[in-house]
């Protein structure tokens, strides 16, 4: 290949790859005076930043204020909204009051319902909300707001359901589905989500049974911008990652479509989830799923998208959403491999192909994978040590995270280029060989261990395509393979990014693994090229420089802050006080009450306290005992029938809290109850953490528990009761945190803890 052309090739693999981000969402443009029947950015950003100027958390005062203003918005839209209020427990054992905001648009015929569902609440307990889920809230007010200006009445009814109390555990969503009329009429659900602050919004769909139906709608419903995969939804169903949506499927057996964004995973849960930094593209790209898809699905016949069978299916630029039939799986697979066998003993008999230049191809192959799937495998790891303080960003993916992701990229298109130098010296159909085989085993894996990634298979008919033109043509045109190149290029290249973006750094190995297969895909258009010793010294030079720039923005500020965490533990029953935190490498706004040198023993009681990442407390320090009044607690009733034992308790807060967490010890719980809502045989048989439950207190509300035993059984409680006042209490002189630190997400913050523990 001439020098000029492989210049060229690569620029135009590098357009390539821009492109598969760049075409796969909206770009944003002001549009405030977009007309009145399309979707505006603008006038929903206008929702998010009204909805997102403090915490506002259930039993938060601004939580009350969020959710006046949605009722606000929906009712001069002209919607008649009421609300629905209640407690619940949900299936995780928090319970809570939910008040749920509801509205309809009438429709035109009998048939079932199209649901529009966002939450409305924030994370406990600094979360401003902006994107989780403001943006969602935001998108469906504007939406409807423009559906209702096109003046067209849909066949079926749209039911608009704001939930409460997400973030605590599902509790508004299961509150509506198990006790409101309308989740009988629902026939779909439209869910709009987030996990972080930016990125392309992907749809992962739920569904009891197969996706064909549903799939084969939202083709014909048309978005412009469709981000989604079957490798993606099979995931996702493997995770234990729970939507609104979900309950809709595990109890009511609804159908719904999640969009949710992952990008800037740092942002998510923290008091950086703002106004300012939400993608304005993003925010775009819920909107242009919104209006197609309200439109069609308030016509479509709701009541068939059952289906018996599953489609794979996936995205690609200028295509759109593509997808077939399981059932081309295996025929697809079986077509590959005999084309693959018809072509290598074709190649053998008009001697394109040579055995001993295809054995010399299996090497590097192999070599590649092992050294970039240990790089990958231990990268995090190494990072870790070399910088403790990424442990205190317990989400695992770092501010300077999206380097990282280029840095390993590069260093795995280095190895590439670095072993097919020292080891490829072979015609490139010969070196195509052992990729192709590999690929073909990894296929039929995938066939069957995880039928959502099959359409795998479709780069690798590319390449045996440019198996045919290598081993029939002297002088193949390189443009025509670089065409062939171009699925993989675009498939590939958003899932090398979005695995450790969405599951943290720790899964960087399947970026580097997924650059090298992708690197064998593209080996026809890499074979020819002769300076491949000089690309691999480039690559590598490039990989530092992105390590030497993730090196310079690896500490914290005023941007890019330090997540940080304090908490005042009062044992009344020993009386005495600890300091507590979680952080791993403590700052200079912590290590004014915890010191490290002196740090005392952690109370094992105390990994009750952990975060959903099983991050547990790190350090204590002896604290001065304060005046905090205890819960009061009350036994209303303790009477013994046949081998049972019924215990009614009432706990009562003395102070402002925010929380009650309740563990049992060993004991056998055969019925329980919490202000009157029992908890289901299946929680209270796989309850972790001898957790029976989290109590988020709204108006400082009493907890009263209902406790069946066996008769001789003793019951233990360990109450732990919170309030996240550390940082204005009177009785506490807790500086502001400084500008390059934030609160820590997912753990308790700022919080003062009084521990006890009582015998019945």
């Amino acid at each position: 290949m001439k020098p000029y052309s492989s210049s060229i090739i690569l620029l135009i693999l590098l357009l390539a790859i821009y492109w598969s981000f760049k075409g796969a969402m909206p770009s944003y443009a002001p549009d405030a005076n977009v007309d009145d029947t399309s979707f505006s950015t603008d006038r929903a950003l206008v929702h998010v930043k009204n909805m997102s100027e403090k915490p506002h958390a259930v039993g938060f005062k601004a939580h009350s204020q969020v959710r006046e203003y949605i009722i606000s918005e929906l009712t001069q839209l002209g919607l008649e909204t009421t609300t629905q209020q209640g407690y619940t427990s949900g299936d995780w054992g928090n319970f809570s009051s939910a008040t749920n905001i509801l509205a309809r648009i009438k429709g035109s015929e009998k048939g079932k319902a199209l649901l529009l569902l966002s939450h409305y609440d924030s994370s406990p307990h600094s979360s401003l909300g902006a994107s989780d889920a403001g943006s969602g809230v935001a998108t469906i007010l504007e939406g409807v707001r423009a559906f209702l200006k096109q003046n067209t009445a849909p066949k079926n009814d749209i039911i608009i359901l704001i939930s409460d109390a997400e973030e605590l555990g599902l509790n508004g969503a299961d509150f509506f589905v198990n006790n409101h009329p309308w989740v009988r009429e629902v026939g779909l659900v439209l869910n709009f989500e987030a996990r972080g602050s930016g990125g392309p919004s992907y749809m992962l769909l739920e569904t009891n049974r197969g996706n064909a139906r549903v799939i084969e709608e939202f083709i014909k419903a048309n978005p412009k911008y469709p981000a989604a995969n079957s490798l993606v939804y099979s995931v996702y169903k493997m995770l234990p990652n729970d939507t609104d949506l979900t309950v809709f499927r595990e109890d009511m057996d609804i159908e719904g479509l999640n969009f949710a964004f992952i990008d800037d995973h740092y942002d998510y849960h923290t008091v950086r989830d703002n106004y300012e930094r939400l993608d304005r593209n993003t925010l775009a790209h819920q909107g242009s799923y919104l209006m197609p898809l309200m439109k069609h699905f308030g016509d479509a016949d709701l009541g068939s998208l059952k289906s018996p069978n599953d489609s794979i299916y996936f995205n690609m630029p200028f295509f759109g959403l593509v997808s077939y039939p399981f059932d081309w799986i295996l025929p697809m697979l079986a077509l590959a491999i005999i084309g693959f066998l018809v072509l290598f003993f074709l190649g053998l008999k008009n001697s394109s192909l040579e055995i001993k230049e295809i054995g010399r191809g299996f090497l590097p192959p192999f070599l590649i994978l092992a050294i970039n799937g240990a790089v990958g495998y231990f990268g995090w790891t190494v990072l870790k040590n070399i910088y403790p303080q990424y442990q205190d960003i317990l989400h695992g993916f770092t501010y300077n995270g999206y380097t990282y992701i280029a840095a390993f990229v590069l260093f795995s298109v280095a190895v590439g280029f670095w072993a097919y130098h020292k080891f490829g010296k072979a015609r490139t159909q010969n070196l195509i060989i052992a990729p192709l085989f590999l690929w073909l085993i990894l296929c039929t894996l995938v066939a069957v261990y995880l039928k959502g990634a099959s359409f795998f298979i479709i780069p690798v008919f590319a390449l045996l395509a440019s198996l045919l033109i290598l081993t029939h043509q002297k002088l193949p045109n390189p443009y025509l393979l670089l065409f062939l190149a171009l699925p993989a290029i675009w498939i590939y290249s958003p899932l090398i990014k979005m695995f450790p973006v969405g599951l943290g750094l720790k899964m960087m190995i399947t970026t580097t693994l997924l650059t090298s297969l992708t690197f064998f895909l593209l080996l026809p258009v890499f074979g020819p090229i002769k300076n491949k010793k000089r690309l691999a010294y480039i690559f590598l030079l490039l990989c530092f420089g992105f390590l030497l720039s993730a090196h310079f923005s690896s500490g914290f500020n005023k941007e890019n802050a330090k997540p940080t965490s304090l908490v005042y533990i009062l044992d009344v029953d020993k009386n005495t006080a600890q300091w507590a935190t979680y952080d791993k490498v403590l700052s200079s706004w912590t290590s004014q009450y915890v010191d490290v040198k002196q740090a005392q023993p952690i109370d094992p009681s105390f990994d009750a306290q952990s975060s959903k990442y099983g991050t547990g407390i790190s350090y204590t320090s002896e604290a001065p005992v304060k005046n905090i009044a205890p819960p009061i607690i009350e036994t209303t009733m303790d009477t013994i029938i046949g081998d049972q034992r019924n215990l009614e308790i009432c706990i009562m807060p003395q102070r402002n809290t925010n929380r009650l967490e309740i563990f049992t010890n060993e004991v056998e719980i055969i019925k329980a109850s919490i202000n009157k809502i029992e908890f289901s045989d299946h929680y209270l048989k796989n309850r972790k953490n001898r957790k029976l439950v989290t109590h988020y207190v709204s108006n400082n509300d009493y907890t009263e528990l209902q406790i069946t035993i066996p008769r001789e059984s003793t019951l233990e409680l360990s109450l732990y009761e919170a309030s996240n006042d550390l940082l204005n209490n009177p009785l506490f002189t807790v500086p502001p945190r400084p500008e390059d630190n934030i609160p820590m997400p997912f753990v308790l913050n700022d919080a003062i803890l009084i521990s006890k523990k009582i015998k019945f």
